[in-house]
């Protein structure tokens, strides 16, 4: 029986839905040592890996094989228990073997039906050996097949590695390295980003189709490994994975080459990277310098500014974000970092393509027309594109600048605006300028424990926040204060009768002073109450 004609491929998956470099059975019984086996059960399995060969020797062998081995047998261990034939195929399947071969007549006359039925239906080969074959002919040739075959797929993924680096070499991106390596596989082969985004994609149509199609029961091409004719490889740098190159085609492709090929494509994104790199840090150093007043005059700032793709002279508002809670500075600080620019630079370029964008040490800056600066939206845009890296940002927006001069003030002004605006509201808040209102004022005393004295001294009993009761005064002050000492109203948002209203307020006064007739009084409860608002003052 010959299989020549339809050997599959050299590289395949195991039982285990790993990679592995070998033989198939088919092609182990070409082999001329074994010109006269014949497969007596389990034809199914022909496609099952042979790596290396091992002789049965001893009852136990179970102990010693190893997964993708052809066992060669003549029965002798098992001439005094036949009737453990009966399970051996299911043991040796269960443990990765890939076929057993066996000589009859001498110790063992026949395998029993129960073998052949267990070995058909789990797709096990078993292989009737002629009785004048040599088990070191056997040995001798298929080894040196596995190992001429390996040497082969190793030559020839050295081959395409020169091929793509040499690519590199002469300035091609990640569009020729999947071009070649389309052609190379005969097969469509994408490299992937780490948000799922196609980046470039190479193929015949047909494949490419495959590609893009989500598998049944799901997006297996999100996982590392080969599912039917689909591989996938990670593409990794420094210890960093940028996303993932994949590939389909008729059969698994080689992903030796495909791994060769995702370490070419690594060093191009890291290349790329790298130039980015400079030519943002070079935005974001001009544009630094014109939000702190120091990048020269205004026709300076507009004509170097348009060298960008930035529009400086027309009026901008400059929003400023940053992020919330976290450690500042190290690897997972700059990968967040670079996720808030993108996330920012994504919702900015939807609402106006001349906007400046850059990322700072601590925040990003954007600067955009005023007309297209809808803060909240801009800021849920943004929001929605980060969102999966568990983190929160924070935003601030300034009044509009009318002219590059006055974009250092317009940048003072969204900082304090997202500074103020954490304080008052927590993570994610999202604050304008012009909102800011005394708590402005209240922002620029740079001494913290004056205010604190302050706040001490105008709430007494009424500043701290361990007593329940102390606190529900405290609101029913500052609904009071809010309603402009409106009891009627205040006992109706409070849900208070009129006489408890009015027996809490004689308790207030007692506590704090004649508020309700004096007004500098009212002035400065109002304030105190202002800065216990402010969080982490």
């Amino acid at each position: 029986m010959s299989f020549s004609e339809s050997r599959p491929p050299a590289l395949r998956l195991a039982s285990t839905g790993t990679l592995t470099y070998g033989l198939s059975i088919g092609e182990v019984l070409d082999v001329s040592a074994l010109s006269g086996a014949r497969v007596i059960a389990g034809e199914s399995g022909l496609d099952r890996v042979v790596q290396r060969l091992n002789v049965m020797e001893v009852p136990d062998i179970l102990a010693w094989v190893k997964p993708h081995e052809l066992l060669l047998t003549t029965g002798y261990p098992l001439r005094n228990t036949p009737q453990s034939l009966a399970h051996l195929v299911a043991d040796l399947d269960e443990r990765g073997l890939a076929a057993l071969a066996i000589k009859l007549g001498r110790y063992l006359d026949g395998l029993p039906d129960e073998m052949i039925e267990q070995a058909d239906r789990l797709g096990f080969p078993l292989i009737l050996l002629p009785n004048d074959v040599g088990f070191d002919d056997v040995l001798n040739q298929v080894l040196t097949d596995i190992l001429n075959r390996q040497a082969a797929i190793l030559a020839r993924a050295e081959e395409v590695h020169r091929a793509l680096v040499q690519i590199v070499l002469c300035g091609g991106g990640l569009q020729e390295i999947t071009d070649e390596l389309a052609a190379l596989l005969g097969a469509a082969v994408a490299v992937i980003d780490g948000d799922g985004r196609e980046l470039v994609a190479s193929g015949d149509e047909r494949y490419l189709d495959a590609l893009r199609t989500v598998p049944p029961g799901g997006d297996t091409s999100a996982e590392y490994g080969v599912h039917g004719g689909r591989a996938v490889v990670p593409v990794v740098a420094g210890g960093y994975t940028y996303g993932r190159m994949t590939a389909v085609g008729d059969s698994a492709p080689d992903v030796g080459m495909l791994e060769r090929a995702a370490t070419v494509a690594a060093l191009v994104i890291t290349k790329q990277q790298a130039v980015s790199a400079v030519e943002s840090k070079y935005r974001a150093d001009f544009l630094r310098d014109v939000l702190t007043g120091r990048s020269g005059g205004a026709d300076h700032v507009v004509a170097h500014g348009a060298s960008f793709g930035w529009d400086l002279g027309r009026p901008v508002t400059v929003v400023v974000a940053e992020l919330d809670q976290g450690p500042l500075g190290g690897p997972e600080h700059r990968i967040l970092q670079d996720r808030l620019v993108a996330a920012l630079t994504s919702a900015v370029r939807r609402r106006d393509r001349k906007g400046a964008v850059a990322g700072f040490s601590h925040e990003v800056v954007a600067v955009l027309a005023a007309e297209a600066c809808d803060f909240a939206a801009l800021a849920k845009d943004a929001a929605a594109v980060f969102a999966d890296a568990g983190r929160t940002f924070s935003a601030g927006v300034s009044r509009t600048a009318t002219g590059p001069g006055e974009l250092p003030g317009a940048y003072d002004q969204a900082v304090k605006a997202v500074h103020v605006g954490r304080q008052l509201h927590g993570d994610g808040a999202v604050a304008h300028f012009d909102q800011l209102g005394v708590f402005r004022l209240l922002s620029l005393v740079n001494d913290t424990d004056e205010l604190h004295a302050f706040v001490r001294e105008t709430l007494g009993e009424l500043a701290g926040d361990g007593d329940p009761e102390v606190m529900d005064l405290r609101r029913t002050l500052q609904v009071l204060l809010e309603t402009n000492l409106n009891v009627a109203e205040t006992a109706r948002r409070l849900h208070f009768h009129y006489n408890t209203l009015r027996y809490r307020i004689g308790k207030l006064e007692r506590l704090l002073g004649p508020f309700t007739e004096d007004a500098h009084l009212r002035l400065n409860l109002t304030l105190a109450l202002h800065v216990l608002r402010m969080r982490g003052i």
